[in-house]
């Protein structure tokens, strides 16, 4: 009952985040004429785009459109089935067709919308999955370390400098970290002011620049980082103070297995909330940090998007970055059963 519930949260959720996306873009955006008619534009490819999106007929049956493209399990025409992976089962004219949600096909380039969130997703997930680890780690060993000696000069540091990072936004701690090591000690650190994960080199290929990673992983990671560290420390001390802990030492027990065993285990619950929330956020695409690296990834891909007027692939990126929260939030969801023995499911 736990899973079908979370499941029907997560539809209701994805469903009114595609309604809300399709009514305010459908009307603000400029129509595929607008965009793309040129003295040499083919208007066959224009009548292709009208009668995918079914721009020729009334509002509402956009919409139903729209929904039913992005249904795993859709009605077409059985001679128009989206080019997709997808099982169907005919019933005549029409076609049961049990698919993966179909994004449509950008305006500029003609490519299927969801090759192009794919491509841009892989450096999103590297950026994000760097950022966090660091993150993690850093901010679960300085809250941890803070609990030793509460109130002490390490435990004051620490806490001065996890404020001044939640105070500085990831936008300019990028500008700071790509001007600083990135331009004025290039020559000690070897770092560049911009760029992504993949290049082209002197001959054209394809190629992994890890180095470029360093910088925008850091910048995107600080303001998480000192979170974390803030509330692994509060959470600790909130936990060093409960009766078990009390019995725990009573029994005998080291400061090491009252520390990691039974505290740190009781106290990672909002821990858990603020790394799952930011690592969606992260994920989602970290607009201006991606622009100012020159990153290739989910923002990025959005931002110009914006800027071409390139209607399905910002509908398609919202949904994306909609259902990427949703499945990271079910997930945590779970893992909360785990580590916290007093939620039970009902």
């Amino acid at each position: 009952m736990f899973v079908l519930r979370k499941i029907g949260y997560a539809i209701l959720i994805l469903f009114s985040v595609a309604t809300v996306v399709f009514w305010l873009f459908s009307f603000s955006f400029p129509s595929p004429e607008e965009i793309l008619v040129t003295d040499r534009t083919d208007e066959s490819t224009l009548n292709a785009i009208r009668e995918e999106l079914k721009l020729d007929q009334p509002k509402g049956v956009q919409y139903i459109s729209f929904l039913n493209d992005l249904s795993p399990i859709s009605l077409y025409p059985t001679n128009n089935v989206p080019d997709v992976h997808h099982v169907s089962l005919g019933l005549g004219s029409k076609a049961v067709v049990l698919k993966l949600p179909y994004l449509r096909r950008s305006f500029i380039t003609g490519q299927p919308t969801a090759s192009l969130l794919i491509e841009a997703f892989k450096g999103t997930l590297i950026l994000a999955v760097s950022a966090m680890v660091m993150a993690t780690l850093i901010g679960l060993i300085f809250g941890v370390s803070t609990t030793f000696f509460p109130g002490g000069w390490m435990d004051r540091s620490i806490v001065f400098l996890s404020t001044l990072g939640i105070s500085v936004p990831s936008f300019f701690s990028a500008i700071i970290l790509s001007w600083l090591f990135g331009y004025v000690l290039h020559q000690t650190t070897g770092l560049p002011v911009v760029g992504s994960w993949i290049e082209l080199n002197e001959l054209g290929e394809r190629v992994i620049r890890w180095p470029n990673l360093i910088l925008p992983a850091i910048a995107l990671g600080i303001r998480p980082l000192a979170i974390i560290t803030q509330l692994t420390r509060n959470s600790m001390l909130d936990a060093l103070g409960q009766d078990y802990i009390r019995t725990a030492r009573a029994k005998g027990l080291g400061t090491t297995a009252v520390y990691f065993k039974h505290a740190l285990k009781s106290a990672l619950n909002p821990v858990i909330t603020s790394i799952s929330g930011w690592f969606a956020s992260l994920l989602a695409g970290a607009f201006f940090v991606e622009y100012i690296f020159s990153w290739k990834g989910l923002g990025a891909l959005t931002i110009h998007a914006l800027e071409t007027s390139d209607l399905p692939v910002v509908m398609a990126a919202i949904v994306f970055i909609a259902a990427i929260f949703v499945v990271i939030n079910f997930l945590v969801d779970v893992l909360y059963t785990y580590l916290d023995p007093r939620i039970r499911l009902s």
